[in-house]
């Protein structure tokens, strides 16, 4: 048995469901608020750090997105969602790492600035500082409350804004040689990388590079996985661009600016994002 605890609008959760689709797995769904309930005892007994999502398969939890991604796809094997040859499987698993280290905390920094940001204001400061607080990973709290303060002025902003850059950059080069992002097939690599491609359009106007002209990007199990996922809420349910400060749209468009190499991957029309299109088009179909 299956039960997947996750929230809607988290990517790291909606990479294990776009997976858990392509397998045609079912599990039975826990949705948190994540306004609290990561945090109670009964969560983080399944979860120490107190974030989701949180599979459970014949009652052993499995936690790290990354990693239940693999899992699944031990547990699950067909369709396969790793390639076969070695260096494909080393670029999956590269996706994966630079996600894991840098770009989901550059993408909580750009949505906590953007879309979370006015309803923190809208309470006292001891009011929203005892609420992020309460997050066991304490750097976490730190720009948290960095971004909350100062919106895309922060010191952490730039830094994210480069680590959007630079998985636009590897997805353009990847594109290169290949149909997907390893190989000739779906994988664990769009998997992963799907989530952060569509909160980036979400919190950019309009749409960066022309990536959201066609929503067959996600291709079709990735569609059925997210559903209403792809509409990022803010903390009173609020779509995204009703919140955005003004500086958001310019400095997410601002994430296609040409790379140290000279790849641009977010021009209007560049050929490695119709062929993302036209590859995840066929996904499936």
């Amino acid at each position: 048995m299956l039960e997947l605890y996750h929230n809607i609008n988290s990517v790291c959760a909606q990479k294990v469901r776009i997976a858990l689709n392509e397998k045609g797995q079912e599990a039975e769904e826990h949705l948190l608020t994540l306004r609290g309930d990561q945090n109670e005892g009964a969560y983080l007994k399944l979860n120490p750090n107190g974030v989701v999502p949180t599979l459970v398969h014949d009652g052993r939890p499995i936690v790290e997105s990354s990693l239940i991604l693999y899992y699944i796809d031990d547990v699950f094997p067909e369709p396969p969602l790793m390639p076969k040859a070695p260096l494909p499987r080393l670029r999956v698993r590269m996706y994966n790492k630079l996600i894991d280290e840098y770009l989901h905390n550059a993408c909580t920094i750009l949505t906590f600035a953007t879309a979370f940001r006015p309803n923190f204001l809208k309470v006292p400061r001891e009011v929203w500082l005892a609420e992020i607080n309460k997050a066991p990973l304490k750097r976490r709290t730190e720009y948290k409350r960095s971004v909350i303060e100062h919106g895309l002025e922060s010191e952490f902003a730039a830094d994210a804004l480069a680590q959007h850059r630079k998985l636009l950059a590897w997805m353009a080069d990847s594109l290169k040689s290949g149909q997907y992002l390893a190989g000739d097939s779906f994988s664990n690599a769009e998997c992963a990388v799907i989530p952060y491609i569509l909160r980036l359009e979400l919190q950019a106007r309009p749409p960066v590079g022309g990536l959201s002209r066609d929503r067959r990007l996600v291709g079709a199990h990735a569609r059925a996985a997210l559903g209403q996922g792809g509409d990022l809420r803010s903390h009173d349910g609020q779509g995204l661009g009703a919140v955005q400060e003004p500086r958001a749209r310019s400095l997410a468009q601002g994430a296609g600016a040409p790379t140290s190499d000279g790849v641009n991957p977010c021009s209007k029309q560049p050929p490695d994002h119709n062929m993302m299109i036209s590859a995840t088009t066929r996904h499936r179909q």
